[in-house]
């Protein structure tokens, strides 16, 4: 495995600050967070819209700006759950993938 967290703070409303092991601080916008979700749900709807760029969307609540995170726990030592405001709880976000989706928005 690649690096992991030493520190995890997650903002209900903004997203989650995280310090990696390496010294590297990455900072997760709830809707990014949301958007990357690694469940097969979410990933299918990545898959169609890669493949189908015409394809609908499914109607989601609440919109992007008035998403929050309003929990997360650990799950091991290898990755940790959100649970959404609109419901969705099923991604697990290994550390990998946290660094993966990071990086994914570091300027």
């Amino acid at each position: 495995m690649g690096c992991t967290p030493t520190s995890l703070d997650l903002d209900r409303t903004k997203g989650l600050h995280i310090v990696w092991s390496d010294g590297v601080t990455s900072f997760i916008t709830v809707a990014h967070l949301r958007r990357c979700s690694p469940s097969a749900e979410a990933r299918a709807t990545r898959d169609e819209l890669d493949t189908n760029p015409l394809a609908v969307l499914p109607a989601s609540s609440p919109t992007p700006d008035t998403l929050t995170a309003d929990a997360m726990e650990m799950v091991g030592n290898y990755a940790v759950r959100i649970t959404f405001s609109d419901g969705h709880r099923t991604g697990l976000y290994s550390w990998d993938w946290l660094r993966r989706i990071a990086d994914e928005t570091t300027p």
